[in-house]
């Protein structure tokens, strides 16, 4: 069950990598610095949840054996 939310977690944060990357690009092409920063910010979001996903899933693989 641990896995499935896992798993669930990481297409959702696919999700938000795919909105954080296309934010990151209007805001260069748009040259708006606020928004660029805001997207990087946003990316590094993503980033740190998919650690904390996939550090969550390493540590519930002792659980279930």
């Amino acid at each position: 069950m641990r896995r499935s939310k896992g798993v669930v977690g990481l297409l959702g944060l696919a999700f938000g990598a795919l909105g954080a990357v296309r934010e990151l690009r209007e805001a260069k092409g748009k040259r708006d610095r606020l928004a660029l920063v805001n997207a990087a910010v946003n990316v590094l979001a993503v980033i740190t949840g998919a650690a904390l996903v996939i550090r969550g899933m390493r540590a519930g693989d002792g659980d279930d054996k």
